[in-house]
């Protein structure tokens, strides 16, 4: 079992959607996989449920929304509540959901009020930090996952250490703009801190029985998102053709020659880290929202029209280059 990050701090990169389809390809598979809405903003959890659902999800003395298991912690009345995750149905094959919640972010103050303490190798601070990946183990094993897959929020902010330390290895999805390039500067210089820390965690602890993150997620790659295509060398616009020209470098400087003295970032054979491009699908996006399931899922009967078809069903070709990655780390 692998556990895998989509994460930018830079927002409106369409992290979200790109997991949301990785996901349903990899299950698709034959792999059992298991969604992680780990964003206070739950766009995850609305893509792939209902509104009563997401209600049952958040019930006070049932739910099991990822703010439910952690909650006792967060209260200081209990540790982690051990609810099965919700089955996704919009897809084929073994495709479970533990939800997200927006009072999750409650968790944010927990999480940075003990983090000193926590390096320090006290246990109450070391159950907190360590609540979230304890959590997301339990259901991993639960419902026998190939793979885990996380959507975080866009900050750097103590919930994703917490997540991100849980992670095996992480994605970066990305717009060819000047926002996103300079996303990357402190993005490698905060994950060698964590690292760091996380390190002093595991060194204080000299208890048993608590399972802590390892803190050493290393970096697959990225996938540059949401740029007009257009039949050229660059595979996109001439304006997105701007920025689009200068990821890779941004990426290989600020990402990856930061981790890799810490073995955090894949050597790959090719020497470049994009996993692939996902051109603007435009209005399919709405569609797909609407319908609850995957653009090359959508149909007729979903309100797609004339070319619409067929563009929805050979958008499955664009995810192919990073679900071959997956399948192959996993």
């Amino acid at each position: 079992m692998k556990i895998v990050s989509i994460f930018n701090n830079k927002g409106g990169v369409g992290k979200t959607t790109y997991m949301f389809h990785v996901a349903h390809l990899m299950a698709e598979h034959g792999k059992t996989v298991l969604m992680v809405d780990a964003d206070a903003q739950c766009n995850l959890s609305a893509y792939c449920l209902s509104d009563s659902e997401l209600e049952k999800a958040w019930n006070a003395t049932r739910g099991n929304s990822i703010w439910r298991a952690v909650e006792d912690v967060y209260k200081g009345v209990g540790d982690i509540r051990k609810r099965q995750p919700t089955t996704v149905s919009s897809g084929s094959g073994n495709l479970y959901l533990i939800p997200g919640d927006v009072l999750l972010s409650n968790f944010e103050d927990s999480l940075g009020d003990t983090w000193s303490s926590a390096k320090g190798g006290a246990e109450p601070a070391l159950r907190v930090q360590s609540a979230l990946y304890r959590y997301i183990i339990w259901c991993t094993e639960k419902v026998n996952a190939d793979v885990v897959m996380l959507d975080l929020g866009p900050n750097l902010g103590a919930l994703n250490r917490a997540v991100l330390g849980a992670s095996d290895y992480f994605i970066i999805p990305m717009s060819p703009d000047l926002f996103s390039i300079r996303g990357t500067e402190n993005l490698g210089n905060k994950l060698v801190v964590w690292n760091k820390e996380w390190g002093q965690c595991h060194e204080a602890w000299s208890g048993d029985g608590l399972a802590l993150p390892p803190g050493k997620p290393k970096f697959l790659g990225y996938v540059m998102q949401q740029h007009n295509i257009r039949q050229s060398p660059a595979g996109m616009t001439k304006g997105w053709s701007i920025f689009g020209n200068r990821v890779e470098n941004a990426v290989k400087a600020n990402v990856v020659e930061k981790l890799a003295p810490n073995d955090q970032a894949i050597e790959w054979d090719d020497g470049t880290w994009n996993l692939g491009k996902i051109p603007n699908l435009h209005s399919l996006i709405p569609y797909s929202q609407e319908a609850r399931k995957p653009v090359f899922y959508c149909t007729s009967q979903d309100g797609l029209k004339g070319a619409h078809i067929s563009t929805a069903r050979d958008s499955k070709a664009l995810f192919k280059p990073i679900v071959d990655t997956l399948l192959d780390v996993v």
